[in-house]
């Protein structure tokens, strides 16, 4: 039997390659809704090759310009973030993949839950900003919540078969970024072309940048955290480069679990949309001879101050992590318009952390709240 699914952010790297796995197994996949920003060229090709019943895009004139190439097109196109919402809660969808960068997509992926859709979770800020609530809706509502990060994929491809109570701490893997290499005094010399030139994965400029500052990986501490069920501490960052071990978990024995790979997301992807059973690989393959060396280091917390926020925050609790996120993606945007430097980055979120107060136990409300105070700092 097909399962339907619903694409938030179907034209980003993620939302594509989720195409591309759904094209390969059309006889386990149906695409019913997509929601899109303003590719319009994009977005038409899509929706001719997937037939989807419903589509979202960005705004009026996006639509206008949508409907004009798919004249004679049977489908209903709505926008903005009423359009995102009925895309999130399409009646027949049974998944929504949730690959919208920032915390835009997240009062719609709470709907979703609440109507008992299981989520393959790409964006990272939904549980960053509000994994509290998140987690609160998904244990009500009984649904599934797969991760399609490679890293989370990998710990939850570790922990198949294993009792909870024996794991030691996770260990989360980082390429490092493409300056990893690079002199600290030189980093306030370093532009948005350059930060965007990751060593290992092809991914949107948002998250090129996070994985540049190491926020990125910061990030996915907090979410391990919630997905895992684990403290802190026994969540560890270790530089990988090579990004051939895409994480491991350490058990109380000292056996050590390591899911290995080659670095497409298209995996991790395939294993979240079949719900963790594995299928043939369409994509590409690791070659162990091939593979030269695989190397590792801790990563310098001075040099990349951010993972040290992410770490603080996520134990902070409360509005603070919403804080991180939204200081995080305006001072991102901000850098990539060249209108602050690449130090200036992990400065503006440090502000905001030590300007916002924090409200523990937070409400949806009190979380977008905060959310919209952090980005009030940050912005110029």
């Amino acid at each position: 039997m097909k399962k339907a699914i619903s694409i938030l952010g179907s034209t980003g790297s993620i939302g594509k390659q989720t195409l591309e796995v759904a094209a390969i197994f059309p006889s386990s996949l149906k695409v019913v809704a997509l929601a899109a920003k303003d590719e319009v060229d994009l977005i038409v090709e899509q929706v001719k090759k997937f037939q989807p019943r419903l589509i979202s895009v960005l705004n009026d004139e996006v639509k206008t310009k949508v409907e004009a190439k798919l004249a004679g097109v049977k489908v209903e196109i709505c926008t903005g973030h009423d359009g995102l919402l009925k895309v999130a809660t399409a009646a027949e969808a049974k998944m929504v993949v949730v690959a919208i960068p920032g915390a835009l997509a997240l009062t719609a992926v709470l709907e979703a839950v609440k109507l008992k859709k299981d989520i393959a979770l790409a964006t990272k800020e939904v549980l960053v900003a509000a994994g509290e609530v998140f987690m609160r809706e998904v244990k009500a509502a009984g649904v599934k919540v797969l991760p399609i990060d490679s890293e989370h994929s990998a710990i939850a491809q570790c922990l198949k078969g294993e009792d909870k109570k024996t794991i030691k701490k996770l260990i989360l893997t980082a390429s490092g970024g493409p300056f990893l290499k690079t002199p600290a005094e030189k980093l306030a010399q370093m532009t948005a072309k350059e930060a965007l030139k990751h060593p290992t994965w092809q991914m949107g400029p948002k998250i090129t940048i996070d994985s540049a500052t190491l926020m990125n990986k910061g990030f996915e501490v907090i979410e391990a955290h919630f997905l895992f069920d684990l403290d802190y501490p026994q969540i560890e960052v270790v530089i990988h480069p090579e990004s051939i071990i895409h994480s491991l978990v350490e058990f109380v024995d000292g056996s050590i679990k390591a899911q290995l790979g080659a670095p497409d997301m298209r995996v991790p992807i395939q294993y979240a949309l079949l719900e963790e059973i594995r299928q043939p690989n369409h994509w590409h393959r690791l070659d162990l001879t091939k593979t030269a060396q695989m190397t590792f280091q801790k990563p310098d917390l001075v040099k990349f101050p951010c993972l040290s926020y992410a770490y603080q925050a996520g134990k902070a609790r409360g509005t603070v992590p919403a804080v991180l996120n939204a200081a995080n993606e305006e001072a991102v945007n901000l850098f990539l318009k060249g209108k602050i430097t690449y130090l200036q980055i992990a400065d503006k979120i440090k502000a905001a952390l030590e300007k916002l107060p924090n409200k523990e136990n937070p409400s949806l409300e009190e979380i977008l709240s905060a959310d919209k105070a952090a980005r009030d700092c940050v912005i110029i």
